[in-house]
């Protein structure tokens, strides 16, 4: 059974998902991009670099919480309404960060100013990613799911990218001097019409057609507690997922520019163009590899993905040290290898859980592992690297997760093609069907 939605209303529920992706990456973009002048701003001293860190890593610490309030509340009132909400939060806080005073204006009150709008921000996040992958999942032909969900990874691929690219353009107007007193701000604060047109393409939006169908027939509850009893292998397998899928995304992604600072000299805008270099070769190959998913699956293209990952991570690394040329080909190396996880988050994650849980599910075990393992790489990476002088840690932290990765893996079920239609766990071959409501 395939989604009956026409086709104009499929292409707008992908933009308008999309596009506030691209509005929470764009925050994380411009932040790793503009590492170096927030430290400046905020934590001078010699524990500068950790506090900037430090101010990436504690967004993360309320995704959980956030994963939690969104998620059951997307399960009972619907998917549209909650994201409407989190892409203005999400805009709003990410565009107050550049009018915050500096630390040579009001002293330690700038560096708790930023850590308070980071928390507040991953609240907000904590309910945008899942809910906007669920929706889209259940807005599209269930057929071509891997081809159109890989466009909401578009839309993080190209938030990240335009915030690179916006940071480089200050970068190359400005000298150095000017970014650190000012021109840094300039990027977070476009943040704000970015969410509000991402806010009003939502709003334009019908409501999930599985979720509404689902809403009118008899069912059993949702919630937490459901979750937490009745499917306990779906959250343990998304969460290992989500471990390898994170370590490597925050490692590469966005902690690539502070770490390439720091090991091997390169400049801010060296490594700011490299970045943005790799990410537009990934953004492109992302739509090949989610529709290569819906010909071959979902657990093949994670496989791959984890054994390249883990087999060539430790030499593309010491190959990044050896130079900016280098840096670049085993930045793009590893970035292809991570683009057959990234392009199918839409299609495997949401897919997991059956409708009545689906937003809390993805949204709560995505987070927590998230807050754990993914947010905190970067952190993590400097920590060891200032302590032991070991370069090549971050390398064997990616390596780590893709082995945790693997074991989630096997307990993967394969869904390509089949609907997520119902209140049974999606399954390839399987007809879906609605459950009466049980007598507790």
């Amino acid at each position: 059974m395939t989604n009956r939605d026409p086709q104009p209303q499929q292409r707008r529920s992908v933009a308008a998902a999309a596009m506030g992706n691209a509005t929470e990456w764009y925050d994380y973009g411009v932040y790793a991009a503009t590492a170096t002048y927030l430290t400046h701003a905020f934590f001078p001293g010699s524990l500068g670099t950790i506090g900037t860190l430090l101010g990436f890593a504690i967004s993360f610490v309320l995704r959980p919480v956030g994963g939690m309030w969104w998620g059951p509340l997307g399960d009972r009132i619907g998917r549209k309404a909650v994201l409407a909400v989190t892409i203005l939060l999400m805009a709003t806080v990410t565009g107050l960060i550049g009018i915050i005073p500096s630390h040579d204006s009001i002293g330690i009150a700038a560096p708790i100013l930023l850590i308070v709008l980071r928390v507040i921000q991953g609240f907000s996040t904590g309910g945008e990613y899942g809910g906007a992958a669920t929706y889209l999942a259940e807005s599209v032909d269930d057929k071509r799911r891997g081809f159109l969900g890989s466009f909401l990874e578009f839309g993080t691929l190209s938030g990240f990218i335009g915030g690179s690219a916006v940071v480089l353009l200050m970068q190359v107007m400005l000298d150095d001097t000017q970014m650190q007193q000012w021109g840094w701000r300039i990027p977070f604060l476009i943040a704000i019409p970015l969410g509000l047109v991402g806010w009003y393409l939502r709003s334009k939006l019908d409501e999930s057609p599985v979720f509404t169908e689902v809403a009118e027939q008899d069912h059993p509850k949702g919630g937490l507690l459901k979750l937490l009893t009745d499917y306990r292998r779906e959250l343990l397998t998304l969460a290992g997922l989500v471990i390898a899928l994170n370590v490597v995304n925050y490692t590469l992604l966005a902690y690539m520019p502070t770490y390439l600072h720091g090991t091997i000299g390169v400049s801010d805008t060296q490594t700011t163009a490299m970045v943005l270099i790799g990410q537009l070769v990934m953004a492109l190959v992302l739509p090949l590899a989610g529709g290569l998913s819906d010909r071959i699956g979902r657990k093949p293209m994670w496989l791959i993905s984890l054994i390249g990952l883990g087999l060539l991570s430790i030499p593309m690394y010491w190959l990044m040290g050896k130079g900016i040329g280098w840096a670049i080909t085993g930045f793009i190396v590893l970035g292809l290898l991570y683009v057959p996880q990234l392009s199918t988050i839409s299609a495997t994650f949401p897919a997991i859980f059956p409708t009545h849980v689906r937003y809390a599910g993805f949204a709560l075990s995505y987070n927590v592992s998230t807050a754990l393992f993914g947010g905190t790489a970067p952190l993590i990476s400097q920590w060891v690297i200032d302590a032991t002088h070991w370069d090549l840690f971050p390398a064997y932290f990616m390596v780590g997760s893709c082995v945790l990765g693997l074991i989630a893996w096997v307990f993967l079920r394969e869904t390509v093609g089949a609907s997520l239609r119902g209140t049974s766990v999606p399954e390839s071959g399987e007809i879906p069907i609605v459950e009466k409501q049980d007598a507790v």
